[in-house]
């Protein structure tokens, strides 16, 4: 039944009328009666007889004779909710899109179509057979002809890695590789993947792509019509909308096409014979599911690597401590460049913050652009080459302080922090949206306001006066660029929103790194080193492209990022990871809610022996969190208590939610 209830995550038996023998298959969505409501589920499986001793009901209804949810996928769910203490009503929320009645009928590519509505499938009373419905599926699907003397796949730009024409050719053999990839600057990511899906395909096979956004989407599109040709693979995105979204799934679950790509809605999408799963740049955060269970898309993928004994390929310019992990216990291969073919691809990187700098420019370590960074951009618009410069927040003045004591401005409503949306803008609090027009400093009284964090707006108008006469472009959350002609210009941008440039930019600027490298969270440096690199990915090869981070030269993800070595940081975060005990190296847990909620869930949970509570600390909205950590080994059992225990408050009906939650990307 498709009620997520922790205490009702179970199948439930059901007669199948006679009338509904036919179309009620296992994969259907049915209506089935349950505590005197009628409820939506999905029918797993058929069975002569049942083993329940008491009285059955019958299904109410089968929704639409369209097998959907495939045998699986419905595995995949159930194995996804026990990893994340979930339900697995919630994870076929996720793993199946709602149904589009209109879509179902449109006919299919051998001229037949869906039979009539699920209302013209209500069962009058009959002689029933007995059934178990619940959340799995099965169906007949198409297999994809393979054609026996089809050239091997051209290794293209996979030379310039020396395990690359090795893993095409594992590929076309129907052989299942696993590998954790690093790719060159300026690399073109979407042809390696698609090269990689071509070579699946070629061995008979499909495959399933999963990349953080829609212009990533865009691009892999592109590329794979470009090696597959069109028809060959559908785009699944809940940016979509509902039919079109519908209709790709359906195309994927028919068997139609091989090969689905997309964004994160694509993780649990069905797909014939996978031989693949690859997923680009799987530490943006937008690979996490904000929806409960919140899984996230590498570790479903990799679910689904380990049941159907598929190829999984995890890529990036930048490397997570979580494939980092792959590597060192032998689960996966690393495929990356040799050291001469690095030097020659990346373009000259240079801190502001090292000592030799700071000899030459004393006002380096204070200045927001340094003069380095200054004589960088000036040479490259001299050159007639765009200028790349990111900055870490949108918005004008996103953060404003007293302009006489620092203190930070607050409004006087909620305490949120007040910003400044433009020059002759009003402060105004982005919490609660409230104008502070009058505001007065609480400390001193001072009513002048000086920036405390400069958005992306702000420097773009700095800039534009820095260099007058040059085209100055914006790129972030109301307006993302894809690409930009190649002629002088400067590009401001925010973190994942970077367009492409033409021929590539002269120049990248990392400014404002301390507001990437000082947050409050596990993955701080990693997660800046990553954004680096995807912004200084986008420069020329040296001497014609140079970089500049606005930072101390000794930090570990500054060192990374001048060597170009992924590798070592992600090597360097695990070790330190394993030593303190956090993820990946040990699986832990967050419970979040009122006190007396998360209190009565950890006191109905029955813990590992070795689990470790740790907390609380301060959550959102006045709620706190505390935390569980067990050793990978016991990672089962954690969630098994936890989502037992949440069982236990849904049956008796208590009130104050909690969120359960494993391995979130935050744990503070």
């Amino acid at each position: 039944m498709d009620v997520g209830l922790a205490h009702l995550d179970r199948p439930f038996d059901y007669l199948v009328p006679a009338e509904l023998d036919e179309v009620a298959v296992p994969g259907t969505r049915v209506k089935v009666r349950f505590a005197g409501q009628l409820v939506d589920g999905w029918l797993l499986s058929r069975a002569d007889d049942s083993g329940h001793t008491g009285r059955l009901a019958y299904l109410e209804k089968v929704v639409s004779p369209e097998p959907v949810l495939a045998p699986e996928i419905a595995r995949l769910a159930r194995a996804v909710a026990d990893r994340y203490a979930g339900s697995l009503a919630d994870v076929l929320r996720l793993a199946v899109p709602p149904r589009h009645a209109r879509v179902e009928k449109e006919p299919r590519d051998d001229g037949t179509s869906v039979p009539p509505d699920a209302d013209t499938l209500d069962p009058p009373a009959a002689e029933p057979s007995t059934a178990r419905p619940g959340h799995t599926a099965s169906a007949t699907v198409r297999p994809e002809t393979v054609d026996p003397a089809a050239d091997p796949v051209d290794p293209r730009g996979w030379r310039d890695y020396p395990t690359g024409p090795a893993l095409l050719r594992a590929l076309t053999d129907g052989r299942a590789p696993r590998a954790v990839w690093s790719a060159l600057p300026g690399e073109d990511w979407a042809a390696r993947y698609a090269d990689a899906v071509a070579a699946t395909v070629a061995g008979g096979r499909g495959a399933v792509v999963v990349v953080p956004d829609a212009r990533d989407l865009d691009r892999l599109d592109a590329a794979l019509t470009g090696v597959l040709g069109p028809g060959r693979h559908v785009c699944l995105s809940a940016a979509l909308g509902p039919a079109r979204r519908y209709r790709a799934f359906l195309a994927a679950r028919r068997g139609q096409v091989p090969v689905v790509i997309g964004t994160r809605a694509a993780m649990f999408a069905p797909v014939d014979r996978l031989g693949l799963v690859a997923i680009w740049d799987d530490g943006d955060d937008l690979h996490s599911e904000p929806r409960s269970p919140y899984p996230h898309a590498r570790d479903v993928l990799l679910t689904r690597v380990q049941l159907a004994e598929a190829g999984a390929l995890v890529g990036g310019y930048a490397r997570t401590a979580e494939a980092q992990l792959l590597l060192e216990t032998g689960w996966a291969r690393e495929v990356v460049a040799d050291r001469a073919t690095v030097r020659a691809r990346i373009p000259a990187i240079a801190p502001t913050g090292d000592d030799p700098q700071l000899a030459r420019d004393p006002g380096a370590a204070t200045a927001r652009l340094p003069s380095l960074a200054w004589t960088a951009a000036r040479d490259a618009l001299r050159q007639d080459l765009p200028v790349l410069v990111q900055v870490p927040r949108r918005g004008y003045l996103p953060s404003i302080s007293c302009a006489e004591c620092r203190t930070p401005a607050r409004c006087e409503h909620c305490s949120g922090p007040l910003a400044l949306p433009s020059a002759g803008g009003t402060p105004a609090c982005r919490w609660c949206a409230r104008v502070a027009a009058a505001y007065a400093c609480p400390q001193c009284g001072g009513r002048r306001l000086r920036a405390a964090v400069t958005g992306a707006r702000r420097t773009a108008e700095e800039l534009g006066r820095a260099f007058p006469g040059v085209p100055v472009r914006t790129s972030g959350r109301e307006e993302v660029l894809t690409d930009v002609p190649g002629g002088a210009a400067l590009v401001v941008t925010t973190p994942g929103a970077e367009p492409v440039a033409a021929g590539g930019y002269g120049a990248v600027l990392l400014l404002d790194s301390w507001a990437l490298l000082t947050r409050a969270d596990l993955r701080a440096g990693e997660e800046a080193l990553r954004r680096w690199l995807a912004a200084a990915a986008l420069a020329r090869p040296a001497p014609a492209g140079r970089v500049v981070v606005v930072a101390d030269g000794a930090l570990a993800p500054v060192q990374a990022l001048l060597r170009w070595d992924a590798a070592w940081f992600a090597g360097r975060e695990l070790a330190e990871r394993r030593e303190l005990g956090f993820p990946p190296a040990v699986r832990m847990a967050s419970v979040t809610g009122a006190a007396e909620a998360v209190a009565d869930l950890l006191a109905a949970a029955r813990l590992p022996d070795d689990a470790e509570v740790l907390g609380p600390v301060p959550a959102e909205e006045g709620r706190e969190r505390m935390l569980v950590r067990v050793p990978r080994a016991r990672a089962a059992a954690l969630a098994e208590a936890l989502h037992s225990a949440a069982g236990v408050r849904a049956a008796r009906k208590a009130a104050d939610p909690v969120r359960l939650q494993v391995d979130p990307l935050s744990l503070f």
